[in-house]
């Protein structure tokens, strides 16, 4: 065996297509889309203004591909958190503690040769990237926005030195048949501190708005772990990605008396079950699912939530709630999967805690001293 830095677009395609041999027979596995990994991987990424990375994929001897792994640095986030610290990404392997020896030494010496102290995964260039390897809820069908993996895999990575930095959990909230009872405080929230919902009539007034939900994602997320601060060009990038297919009665956004965004929550359809059938390609007929499950579905995915911190004690939530619930049930809807949640964010944790949850999957960001 021998680990090869991913140096042309035919070792970028191995790099990329590597998981959908792997994870062939695994039922609750979603393939991403190909042309998102590649928008993220390419250097044209606008995460690249402050990070930097390189991707490694371990052959044997007949050319196959055994596992992959990226090494990145993100230099604002470092700045930010005052450390020296490098992250993995995109780590996949076969059942082999060699090959997972391989790649974290690989990246070990990636990482010390740029004088980086320790080593934690994994993450992305950003918080918008898929993170957190998952440790719980192996037996859910995986969304489209997270990452899956095979269950050995923290357990390999425990052997070589990692121990728990973060874990993130998901849950599963159910659509009640009545409105909760917190709705009752709604008309209180509105009057004391003259909050109210925006509704969009179309796409273009959700895109119009996109770049102010980024900047309030800045403000609500900057304590968060490892959260980094998104450039106007990673802002334009993410408005264009993701506003441009959402559904507008799957958007709320909540506004102060001066029309200013404080607060928002974005769900999708879950498209899982269409990305498995498009197998990683929109073209020719892998639109065809997608297209089918973003009309007819019951279940959503809770894609972001945040407030910014002056609100979060003044009810925006029950705002987000009544806006959430009232599309749900026009729409049929039943279940929302909520987004991974930092486990000791408890204002988020608590967002939900006297409606119909229960867990589902849980995360974890794992962290390596490369200082011993």
């Amino acid at each position: 065996m021998k680990v090869i830095k991913v140096c042309n677009k035919r070792q970028l395609k191995q790099f990329i297509t590597f998981p959908e041999k792997l994870y062939k027979n695994e039922p609750n596995w979603v393939p991403p889309l190909h042309f998102d990994e590649l928008n993220t991987l390419s250097r044209k990424n606008p995460a690249f203004e402050f990070c930097e990375a390189d991707y490694f994929i371990v052959i044997d001897e007949n050319g196959e591909v055994l596992g992959r792994i990226a090494a990145i640095i993100n230099h604002k986030a470092n700045d930010h958190w005052g450390e020296k610290s490098a992250r993995f990404g995109w780590i996949d392997f076969i059942e082999n503690r060699e090959v997972l020896k391989l790649l974290i030494d690989t990246v070990i010496d990636w990482a010390k040769a740029r004088g980086m102290q320790k080593l934690k995964g994994p993450l992305g260039f950003t918080d918008m990237d898929k993170e957190g390897l998952l440790v719980d809820g192996f037996q859910y069908l995986s969304p489209i926005t997270c990452i899956y993996n095979f269950p050995y895999y923290g357990p390999m990575l425990e052997e070589l030195g990692f121990t728990k930095d973060v874990d993130w959990t998901q849950r599963i909230l159910e659509i009640p048949d009545a409105p909760p009872e917190r709705l009752r405080m709604l008309e209180t929230v509105q009057q004391r501190y003259g909050l109210h919902l925006f509704i969009p009539k179309n796409k273009r007034e959700i895109t119009s708005r996109g770049k102010h939900v980024f900047h309030v994602i800045n403000e609500a997320f900057a304590p968060l772990y490892e959260f980094t601060q998104l450039s106007e060009k990673q802002i334009d990038t993410y408005v264009k990605q993701y506003m441009s297919f959402v559904d507008k009665d799957y958007v709320c956004l909540i506004l102060d008396n001066e029309e200013n965004i404080v607060g928002f929550s974005i769900c999708i359809p879950f498209l899982a079950k269409a990305f498995q059938k498009a197998k990683g390609k929109l073209f020719p007929f892998g639109f065809i699912p997608l297209l089918h499950d973003l009309f007819h579905n019951d279940t959503l995915e809770g894609l972001m939530i945040g407030v910014i911190p002056k609100y979060q004690r003044m009810g925006a939530n029950i705002l987000i709630y009544k806006y959430v619930y009232e599309s749900c049930k026009k729409h049929g809807i039943k279940r929302i999967l909520l987004n991974p949640q930092l486990e000791h964010n408890y204002k988020v944790q608590l967002l939900f805690g006297d409606l119909n949850v229960h867990p589902s999957m849980r995360r974890r960001s794992y962290n390596l001293d490369l200082t011993l």
